[in-house]
């Protein structure tokens, strides 16, 4: 039988999800109608905190789906990003563009970990 662990479970969702030795997590946003820089770095602090609390870290990363509201502003988040991705341990990555849950909202991100 697979142990499942919920970790910030809610009534709709939980923040992450361990199973099977990965660590899947919720998609993570930052602080409503910031500059994306700010809004990457703010969701790029809520992973590492849910990867802590799962037992594992960034460099555990195995896959990150970027969703941003505006693609024009691709190279600003991107700058971010590369500022925290630990060289060598890169994870497997896709960026789209995309309405986002609420117009406030610039980046959103979704990745899977491993323990």
């Amino acid at each position: 039988m697979t142990e499942i662990t919920r970790i910030g479970t809610g009534p709709r969702m939980s923040q992450a999800v361990i199973a099977n030795g990965f660590v899947f997590l919720a998609g993570q946003v930052g602080e409503p109608d910031t500059p994306v820089a700010d809004q990457t770095r703010a969701v790029l602090a809520q992973i590492d905190d849910l990867l802590a609390k799962a037992g594992t870290d960034k460099t555990k990363i195995v896959s990150a789906q970027i969703w941003m509201s505006d693609m024009a502003e691709f190279a600003e988040m991107n700058a971010v990003w590369d500022a925290w991705v630990p060289q060598g341990h890169t994870p497997a990555r896709a960026t789209g563009e995309s309405a986002l849950a609420t117009p406030d909202y610039k980046v959103e991100i979704i990745v899977t970990a491993v323990i």
